[in-house]
């Protein structure tokens, strides 16, 4: 049995490294070359990662860059692919089998897209439906007043088509207001997302539980003090509409 153990493990292993191989030999570039032959890709923050659990399977993340149309602005078409690799391993045969994209779906300004992630956790929304998440980390520039947050969207793939049922759910926000020197206010928010037992509509409901915390800094003589204020604890019940999630009116409690 030990040894049954290990040549699974084996296995398990060799399929990941191939399955990662074919991200890091180009992958997303290569089916952004089949789709949009006439347009930039933004390389940076482009993203492929296996699918875990299917053999093959590869989640694909395209951002493209659209013709500026003000200074200082960015916005981005979102081509979000579900990709099956060839049984034969031959990436160039690759296939999209389920796609989602977006015209205009991200805009950078002065808070910048600092990462494109995919979230590949066990989102069983039903018996036939398995979900899967990206995550968009945006940072702000500014050293007086600093700003981060991260945002959660869910896609289940339907047939050809790639259906969005949780539209961009914050999930960490990191903001705050000082002067540079110490006298400042800040708030911390982070956030969990599980799946609950109840369901509508077909799909699991969802439950968000969020911990926020705050501080202030103020000098005192030649020190800095700061104070943490108690943590506040709530959750939240999303449920699915028939086509996306929402929260449910009440669900929320400290």
């Amino acid at each position: 049995m030990r040894w049954d153990r290990l040549l699974a493990a084996c296995l398990l292993g060799a399929l990941s490294a191939a399955a990662q191989a074919a991200c890091d030999t180009g992958l997303a570039e290569r089916m952004h070359a089949k789709l949009h032959p006439k347009r930039q890709l933004d390389h940076e923050r482009a993203v492929c990662q296996p699918w875990r659990g299917f053999a093959g399977r590869f989640i694909v993340v395209l951002p493209i860059p659209r013709a500026p149309f003000e200074p200082g602005i960015t916005r981005f078409d979102l081509d979000v692919l579900v990709v099956q690799q060839a049984d034969n391993g031959n990436t160039e045969r690759a296939k999209v089998v389920s796609r989602l994209f977006e015209e205009t779906a991200l805009t950078e300004d002065a808070v910048r897209i600092g990462e494109i992630k995919v979230d590949t956790a066990r989102y069983m929304l039903a018996g036939d439906a398995r979900a899967f998440g990206i995550r968009i980390l945006r940072q702000g520039a500014s050293r007086a007043a600093p700003y981060s947050n991260e945002t959660l969207t869910l896609y289940v793939p339907q047939g050809p088509k790639l259906a969005k049922v949780l539209d961009g759910l914050e999930m960490t926000l990191e903001r705050g207001e000082w002067d540079t020197n110490c006298a400042g206010n800040f708030e911390t928010v982070r956030g969990s997302l599980s799946i609950a037992h109840s369901a509508s509509n077909g799909y699991a409901d969802l439950l968000l539980r969020q911990t926020r915390s705050e501080s202030r800094s103020s000098a005192q003589g030649d020190e800095c003090v700061t104070q943490e204020r108690p943590a506040k604890f709530a959750s939240m019940t999303l449920r699915y509409d028939g086509s996306s999630y929402r929260a449910s009116k009440g669900a929320a409690s400290d």
